[in-house]
């Protein structure tokens, strides 16, 4: 089917992200870690424009393609996960250099059909954003995956807590989250994920320039499962 008239270009679009971008917004985001090129749009304007493209996996490669760190982020929203395959996945990958666009590319790849599978592999890579991509995944599974049985997630309980302290940073605080989604997801993992958790202790992240903080997961945990049973 031939794409309509109204397809925005990608060039129109970076314009248009270009004039949403603020001067405070890029302070923020350098704080977070954001390198390189950056206009500074704030995730509200990055919704608007999500809903009003809808889907567009093209245009997504296309702004991809750009190395913009905002419409890197954009594209995550308008890429097709159907249509998305090994290739630009690993592609996308490859390119990530800050937890931003790594949550951002994470929830992503956690729509298409290769999720699990990169999880697997993308845990034991040393690259520490690609290592907290498979860890967000991780964490996705839990919360959102209902064909799982609770025997799938003891191995990586048991892998968070040998390994969560010596991990790079920011994989860190991905294993400390995929641990509280691994608790959180029913009664019985919340008892094992919260005795890890308690042997595990404190999870020391650096959040560099920013008042970011490194959730408690067992509080996490019991305040999380208490709402859900209210």
């Amino acid at each position: 089917m031939p794409p309509a008239t109204d397809t925005p270009t990608p060039a129109a679009v970076l314009t248009e992200l270009e004039r949403m971008g603020t001067a405070q917004n890029r302070k923020i985001y350098r704080r977070h870690g954001v390198k390189g090129d950056l206009f500074g749009v704030s995730y509200a304007n990055l919704k608007t424009l999500r809903k009003r493209i809808r889907s567009d996996h093209a245009l997504a490669q296309a702004l991809w393609a750009s190395g913009n760190h905002d419409a890197r982020v954009l594209a995550t929203m308008i890429a097709d996960p159907r249509q998305a395959d090994a290739a630009l996945i690993d592609a996308w990958a490859a390119d990530l250099d800050n937890y931003v666009i790594t949550d951002a590319f994470s929830g992503f790849v956690g729509r298409t059909a290769l999720a699990r599978d990169r999880m697997h592999t993308w845990i034991d890579t040393d690259h520490e954003w690609i290592a907290s991509c498979g860890w967000n995944l991780l964490a996705g599974l839990a919360l959102r995956d209902t064909t799982a049985d609770d025997a799938f997630f003891l191995p990586f309980l048991d892998r968070i807590e040998r390994d969560v302290h010596t991990a790079r940073n920011r994989v860190r605080y991905a294993m400390n989250n995929a641990l509280i989604a691994i608790g959180i997801r029913n009664d019985a993992l919340e008892q094992t994920a919260t005795e890890a958790a308690r042997r595990i202790g404190t999870v020391t992240v650096d959040h560099g320039e920013t008042g970011c903080k490194t959730p408690d997961a067992v509080a996490y945990i019991r305040r999380v499962r208490a709402h859900k049973k209210r």
